[in-house]
């Protein structure tokens, strides 16, 4: 099987040596970028199958650099930065990151992060249910990625359209977000719950509207459901 090719975009070296030791150990070729427009120019030029991106970068920011990726690629993208604030959580999945992880980390979570992110088997909410599925005025379509709320089609990142797609196959079942990271984001012990929080608030946001005969309730001390009245 051909090796894996990790672009590792910061401007701290020794956070990326560390990062680059701890990949090559588990197979993985790594390429190193210092500022953002060089990250980029490495991914147009190089077959390039993650990107770890630091948001703090000379000469172009990671939140322009995400961006920027998003236009030509859907390769995944994991943030990491010593901003945490959900703020700019919400923003870096706005802009189309797959996952957000802040500084100080530990280099096995990272290294298990990524691992999940590269599976090729996918995520448990794409198999065993139709992959169009309504409820009320609003349907999820996970073949063409695309939700609509009526005759609306509503933007949605493609985690977000993920994860209602479960919640909706499972309405009424209560699940923590422990066992949403494993069965929409492919975690099966590493991954930040607040994740799962933070794209719930994304879904809400977008959703929420008067009318609906569903909602995705809070469930204190376990989880999350999507609650659908009787």
């Amino acid at each position: 099987m051909e090796e894996k090719r990790i672009l590792v975009v910061d401007d701290d070296v020794n956070i990326c040596r560390l990062i680059k030791m701890y990949l090559m150990n588990e197979g993985f070729q790594v390429l190193l970028a210092h500022d953002g427009q060089t990250g980029l120019d490495m991914v147009a030029q190089n077959q390039i199958d993650l990107v770890i991106l630091d948001i703090m970068l000379p000469v172009m920011d990671g939140w322009e650099v995400c961006k920027t990726i998003r236009k030509v690629s859907q390769v995944p993208i994991i943030m990491l930065t010593a901003r945490d604030m959900l703020d700019d959580k919400l923003q870096g999945f706005e802009f189309g990151a797959d996952d957000y992880m802040s500084k100080p980390f530990e280099t096995k979570e990272l290294v298990a992060r990524v691992k999940a992110r590269l599976k090729e088997k996918p995520p448990e909410d794409d198999s065993g249910a139709p992959p169009v599925l309504s409820e009320g005025n609003l349907t999820v379509d996970l073949g063409r990625y695309q939700v609509k709320r009526g005759k609306d089609i509503i933007d949605l990142k493609p985690k977000e359209i993920q994860l209602l797609h479960f919640l909706l196959k499972n309405k009424n079942l209560v699940f923590s977000r422990e066992q949403l990271l494993e069965k929409v984001w492919g975690y099966t012990y590493y991954g930040d719950t607040r994740t799962v929080d933070v794209h719930v608030k994304r879904l809400r946001e977008k959703l929420d509207a008067e009318g609906n005969d569903w909602q995705i309730k809070t469930i204190w001390g376990v989880g999350y459901k999507l609650e659908v009245d009787e």
